[in-house]
């Protein structure tokens, strides 16, 4: 996600969102996306709905998957930054598939944890076309996050549905 204005340790300022958003647009030609091809994301300020944005602006279907009601997710996910994220995840709700955890999978069990389960779901979901077919773009820097169910998460359990790793590596990209 874009970095909270109150964030202490910079890991995605906001005006490193041009060179994000290159990265994610420059990545899909590269492993092959063709019109009609299915991207599978959060909704979550960041690169998130930058892949969503760059994903409908090539004709290809989107599906974000959430892990709370919306008003809970909107906000824990993006109204918290700057800038026009709530319309814009509004814009790709509107011609994306919203898919919503508990109404599709049910209450959230005891000690379990609704990021981790979104990233399992989600991954889940992609590998029904076969792990051959499904490739993994992240936009990360290499570095735990804030809590449990982040995109080190998300990118350890991806390497065990396919070898089809884009690691956007933001540590790079911002220098």
């Amino acid at each position: 996600m874009v970095d909270a204005p109150d964030r202490k340790i910079p890991r995605f300022p906001p005006d490193k969102e041009p060179a994000a958003a290159a990265a994610i647009a420059d990545a899909l030609p590269k492993i092959g996306v063709t019109r009609g091809d299915l991207a599978i994301c959060g909704g979550a300020c960041g690169g998130d709905l930058l892949f969503a944005e760059a994903c409908l602006e090539r004709e290809m279907p989107v599906e974000i998957y959430i892990p709370f009601d919306g008003s809970t997710f909107l906000a824990n996910s993006v109204d918290f930054a700057d800038g026009s994220w709530h319309e814009r995840y509004l814009a790709v709700k509107a011609k994306a598939t919203l898919r919503v955890a508990p109404d599709e999978l049910g209450p959230l069990g005891e000690g379990g944890n609704a990021y981790e389960r979104n990233n399992q779901w989600m991954l889940d979901s992609a590998a029904r076309f076969g792990g051959d077919r499904m490739a993994f773009i992240c936009l990360w820097n290499g570095e735990g996050g804030d809590g449990p169910g982040g995109t080190q998460h998300l990118m350890e359990e991806a390497r065990r549905k396919t070898s089809r790793i884009y690691w956007l590596d933001t540590r790079k990209l911002w220098d």
